[in-house]
């Protein structure tokens, strides 16, 4: 086990709430099925959200905090703050977790910035080895598994993990014939995100600040607020409407997502563009 991979202490009380927090039971072992369950349950109560950086909060990465965020504020985040709060429950649970830097592949093939994204490698108690990720948006609802270079069919789409030629064994996250992101096999410990979770929070050309997001996956479908629109996706279809009152943002924030605000996040949606959108 590397430096990397040791657990963070997270407390045994820390552990029942973040269990409750996602609605899962305690796994008897850190096996593959119990990995899937606890995937899934967090990417249907944790939302993916990017309100701090339009509530003007500040966002810092650290493991506790991140942890109180999610399980004490009932908040959720995004990549940097999810995968890490996920990790450290995954640690807590006798999980051996790696964080893994990535970079958000465009349209046209163009790659993001270093530490664009965060995703983690985590092995379970039989010696499997599997992609989490429960920090970008609408993606696979299960782990993936590490060392398949087949097709993987997941509830959301087919994904190929794929070797990338004349790279330092980079690999290649695609969905449905459209690749995601690319990945750097080499583990990351959380400050080398700091300049990347930084320019999402910052810079105009980030996605993040152009407008505000909040989505959750549901048993049906999915359930995001986009500024002021409201999407439903039931069955693959989708639907929109708009929020019109102050009040009525308030409620839908409320309802589907479990988050009172005081005050609400200033900024349209986000432009139509990449993974991460309703």
């Amino acid at each position: 086990m590397t430096d990397h991979e040791k657990p963070e202490g997270l407390p045994n009380t820390a552990v029942e709430r973040y269990l409750e927090r996602i609605g899962a039971a305690r796994p008897e072992r850190a096996d593959a099925g119990a990995l899937r369950e606890l995937h899934l349950r967090h990417l249907l109560t944790v939302p993916f959200e990017n309100l701090s950086i339009h509530l003007g909060q500040d966002i810092v990465l650290d493991e506790k905090a991140l942890v109180d965020k999610v399980v004490e504020a009932r908040r959720g985040g995004f990549c940097y703050e999810l995968n890490t709060a996920f990790a450290a429950l995954l640690r807590a649970l006798g999980y051996r977790t790696e964080l893994l830097q990535a970079r958000v592949l465009g349209p046209d093939g163009r790659v993001g910035i270093p530490y664009d994204h965060m995703a983690l490698l985590v092995e379970d108690a039989d010696g499997g080895r599997w992609l989490a990720d429960v920090g970008f948006g609408d993606h696979s609802h299960l782990p993936l598994a590490f060392d398949e270079r087949g097709e993987q069919t997941d509830p959301s789409g087919v994904f190929v993990i794929e070797d990338v030629p004349g790279t330092d064994g980079d690999l290649d996250v695609v969905r449905d014939g459209k690749p995601q992101y690319r990945l750097e096999a080499r583990p990351r410990v959380l400050a080398d995100f700091e300049a990347g979770a930084w320019y999402h929070r910052t810079s105009p050309e980030s996605h993040f600040t152009r407008g505000t997001i909040c989505s959750l996956l549901t048993e049906d479908g999915r359930v995001s607020i986009g500024g002021r629109k409201l999407y439903r996706t039931v069955a693959g279809e989708r639907t929109e409407r708009e929020l019109g009152t102050d009040e009525e943002l308030r409620e839908a924030y409320r309802e589907l997502f479990g988050i009172a605000l005081d005050a609400l996040p200033a900024g349209p949606a986000p432009r139509e563009e990449g993974t991460r959108n309703p």
